[in-house]
């Protein structure tokens, strides 16, 4: 998904959720996604519950949610797939398989011949493809959407793409990734290569290319610096807690407010120690 389709105030949250800003999960009003979270798979169940909303309802839309590799391995993503199979929501859910979870290969990861192949299980379709193929991505989850919207329920998509930095900032994968496979994927830039096809197809030049990452580049820099400037007020911590203010959350917020207002008392001992 292209964060920037879903405006600039939505992007902006997610730089200030990134940062620390307890403002940060808060999506705004009109747009229709949940807030960021880490823990693995658990977003498949809550995607699967929304899309079973919308059937209920009767109303129109399909749910997309996105997993890792690794991710397939927790019971809340065969729990997930497996329920939205048997009720037939309206659900997409995209496997970026990127060749190493964290550390851990493919081989290593699962003894299935796709992560696609997962689908089976829950009787529903299972779709590979190259993930580093702007076009195909784009028509697989076409397909699956008009599939979905038409009521014939979940469709699994793996996208085959590779890692080409880091899991984290703590973590070097120069100790288990093949360097000789790293430069073999890197020869496949899905943008430098989707930016191939345009031009061939006479659909993109230096200029516009020029003109297109300037206007990105500028709009980052606004939303960012933005996001940046935005100051922390300790108690904005328990502002979206729950939908209205409790009796627990306002005592809480009391006791900071008094807190941070309370003068600092003077030392009035010493610590030592010895070796």
């Amino acid at each position: 998904m292209g964060f920037g389709a879903l405006g600039d105030e939505f992007f902006g949250q997610l730089v200030a959720y990134w940062r620390g800003h307890p403002d940060g999960g808060r999506i705004p009003d009109g747009v229709r996604c949940l807030p960021p979270q880490i823990a693995l798979g658990s977003q498949v169940p809550h995607a699967m519950g929304l899309a079973w909303g919308l059937a209920l309802r009767g109303e129109p839309g399909v749910v997309c949610t996105f997993l890792g590799d690794g991710a397939t391995s927790e019971g809340d993503f065969y729990e997930g797939i497996n329920f939205a199979g048997v009720q037939r929501v309206p659900l997409l859910v995209v496997c970026i398989n990127n060749g190493w979870a964290i550390s851990t290969p493919t081989v290593r990861q699962t003894a299935a011949e796709t992560f696609a192949a997962k689908a089976d299980a829950a009787g529903i379709p299972g779709v590979r493809v190259d993930g580093n193929d702007v076009l195909a991505v784009l028509e697989a989850a076409r397909a699956a959407r008009r599939r979905a919207a038409a009521g014939y329920g979940p469709t699994l998509l793996e996208v085959v793409t590779y890692r080409m930095g880091a899991h984290t900032n703590s973590d070097d994968p120069s100790r288990y990734v093949p360097a000789d496979v790293l430069r073999a994927w890197e020869e496949r830039d899905p943008i430098e290569r989707f930016r191939v096809e345009l031009e061939q197809a006479g659909l993109w030049d230096d200029d516009r290319h020029a003109d297109a990452s300037a206007a990105v580049e500028a709009r980052l820099d606004r939303i960012i610096d933005a996001a940046l400037r935005r100051e922390v007020d300790p108690p904005e911590a328990l502002d979206h807690i729950t939908a209205t203010p409790d009796a627990r959350t306002a005592t809480q917020r009391a006791e900071i407010v008094a807190r941070r207002s309370a003068p600092i008392a003077p030392e009035t001992g010493t610590v030592s120690w010895r070796a």
